[in-house]
């Protein structure tokens, strides 16, 4: 995946760094896998406004993802990679020998005529779903499960991946992109390779139009506000406001909110802060 950098021929092109878009095959999806997804503009059923800074955007499809891969023994070929307005990585179109098409988390590497499957027994290459318990240590992984046959939650977005460290009774300890190592079930499936659109970190908009097409509506900073409105409002001059916290007066910077009593906390062998 290349990045493609303008001209500086306006202000919005002098810092606009995107993806060149060169991995993309089709700009047109698979119709029979698409739902309408509707918009609230950050308003509830009354019609107040329950959440700032959103609204507008440009219309987008919902995509149906196939997170389960559970056509187990099928293999299918790899017929597009498309883009996704829902998701920072790409998606790719997969037809299944039963003449089925789904919609799967595109691997980075994963090219157009290759051949993929899942479940038991099958060789761990890129865009293969397997059981943790096939899955050869040290292999680099996205889409996992954190229970069996519920769908891929872990290691989804553009660039990331998790790596399987190595087995202990029936749990797989699995080293995720935050730092975090945890026990997952055996049982549980993962795809192998790490998710494609690596670079997305590194791009620029360049401009506040691109966050408006995505429905991002400006945003007033908290020490710009008055006292009434927000914790770090009012002062005289440009006063830096206090202590950072949140419009609600939810400390930031370093204060924990995960619960002590989580029930996945007996999972985590080693937390991502440490």
């Amino acid at each position: 995946m290349a990045l493609k950098k303008y001209k500086p021929t306006t202000p919005s092109q002098r810092f606009k760094l995107i993806s060149a878009f060169d991995e993309i095959t089709t700009s047109t999806p698979e119709k029979s896998l698409l739902t309408p997804k509707k918009r609230s503009g950050g308003r509830n059923n009354e019609g107040k406004m329950t959440m700032r800074y959103l609204g507008g955007g440009h219309k987008q499809k919902y995509r149906i993802i196939d997170f389960k891969r559970d056509k187990d023994g099928i293999p299918a070929v790899v017929k597009t990679i498309e883009y996704d307005p829902n998701r920072t990585s790409r998606i790719a179109l997969v037809n299944y020998a039963d003449g089925e098409k789904r919609y799967i988390i595109a691997p980075h590497g994963l090219k157009v005529g290759q051949e993929i499957t899942s479940g038991k027994g099958v060789a761990p290459e890129v865009g293969n779903a397997l059981y943790l318990s096939e899955i050869p240590f040290g292999t680099v992984i996205h889409n996992i499960e954190l229970q069996p046959g519920q769908g891929a939650k872990m290691a989804r977005s553009a660039g990331s991946y998790a790596q399987l460290m190595t087995r202990d009774g029936k749990f797989a300890i699995i080293k995720l992109p935050s730092g975090e190592t945890r026990m997952i079930l055996q049982t549980c499936k993962a795809t192998v390779g790490m998710c494609s659109n690596p670079d997305r970190n590194l791009e620029s908009s360049g401009k506040a139009g691109r966050s408006r097409w995505l429905g991002r509506r400006p945003r007033t900073r908290g020490v710009a506000m008055n006292p009434v409105d927000h914790p770090m409002g009012g002062g005289e001059g440009r006063a830096s406001g206090g202590h950072p916290r949140s419009r609600k007066g939810m400390p930031a910077k370093g204060y924990k909110t995960r619960s002590r009593v989580k029930q996945s906390d007996k999972y985590i062998i080693e937390s991502r802060k440490k």
